[in-house]
């Protein structure tokens, strides 16, 4: 697509949706621009940030071969089911269905991305990739970058956590297009309780990257991956995962980092069988999406707080707004400590 394009998605089946939530806004393209000047200097690490999980799976390709990634769900499926179609493995390889633009304009700022080459490929092309293979990576950056360009207080974080198939060529070109690509926005790393949004805008800075390869290191533009973990509870029960995201949020803050909290629910073996045609989002997520985001309105940023919290379908529930609305609690507690 050419630059600032949208890239193109699966038109999602409608009658599956939710209906959008009575009284929540169209946009969030500016949230982070409008917040109060006391959130704005505040640590980043300290508000909360809606992000999404697998961020580009809005579109897979059905035609390209089964991806190199280690992922035990797609490999079963890839071996044990080979009379399954691509189209039905695409139903457990999507966890989002906006684009980026749709997505940064829903609020998300925070974007969890797996790459991958093309074995077989000449050259050093990088794809996203979840089980199937997605856009180019450049693709991607362009339609976010066309975002951050019309919209100057808003800040991206772009999480590059998992690597496939790519040797030290494949990772020089990566770097090299993130910072052509973003230039001055990138942020420089600094310690983490030094990023406000207000630094963030004093110095024109639009973009963390954090890259989980030794390849990054050197590299002051590349924040290492230790400083945003993101833990994962791996389980297909709530109760579960609210136990996980418990107990290693009571354990960031001795890490002084930022941190994400994955809230979403991984398939096993047996529920793909169980929901095979029907899908990721129709036999796991639908159903348990609100009681996690009953869980996430219960949550309250800050020092032991949540920071970056991550969903599957960020659009089936009022996830963005939730997570956005988490920071009056923040604005609350100062009030009250002044009383």
């Amino acid at each position: 697509p050419a630059a600032g394009t949208p890239l193109h998605r699966a038109v999602p089946d409608r009658t599956a949706m939710k209906t959008r939530p009575t009284g929540v806004r169209a946009s969030n393209s500016d949230w982070m621009g409008s917040l109060s000047p006391k959130l704005t200097a505040m640590p980043l690490k300290h508000l909360a940030v809606p992000g999404s999980h697998d961020s580009f799976s809005f579109w897979v390709d059905e035609k390209a071969p089964v991806g190199p990634d280690q992922k035990a769900i797609v490999k079963y499926l890839a071996t044990a089911f080979r009379f399954v179609s691509k189209k039905v493995m695409k139903k457990w390889s999507m966890t989002q269905n906006l684009t980026f633009k749709e997505q940064l304009e829903a609020g998300i700022r925070y974007f969890d991305l797996r790459v991958s080459s093309k074995p077989g490929e000449s050259g050093t092309e990088v794809y996203f990739i979840h089980g199937l293979f997605g856009h180019k990576v450049r693709d991607g950056l362009l339609d976010i970058n066309s975002f951050l360009d019309a919209h100057g207080k808003e800040v991206v974080f772009l999480d590059f956590n998992h690597h496939y198939a790519m040797g030290e060529e494949h990772h020089a070109y990566l770097i090299n297009m993130l910072r052509e690509e973003f230039g001055r926005k990138l942020c420089k790393i600094s310690a983490v309780e030094a990023i406000t949004l207000d630094y963030l805008w004093e110095n024109k800075y639009q973009v963390i990257v954090f890259y989980h390869h030794s390849s990054a290191d050197g590299c002051p533009l590349m924040w290492p991956g230790n400083k945003c973990p993101a833990p994962w509870a791996n389980t297909t029960d709530t109760s579960k995962l609210f136990q996980f995201l418990e107990t290693t949020l009571g354990e960031r803050a001795e890490k002084g980092s930022f941190h994400v909290t994955q809230a979403i629910l991984t398939p096993r073996v047996n529920t793909i069988v169980k929901g095979l045609v029907r899908g990721l989002r129709s036999y796991l997520v639908e159903r348990n999406l609100p009681v996690i985001l009953t869980w996430v309105e219960t949550q309250k940023p800050g020092v032991d707080g949540v920071n970056i919290i991550t969903s599957d379908f960020v659009e089936l529930t009022d996830f963005a707004n939730t997570v956005i609305n988490l920071n009056n609690l923040l604005l609350t507690e100062q009030a009250g400590k002044k009383t």
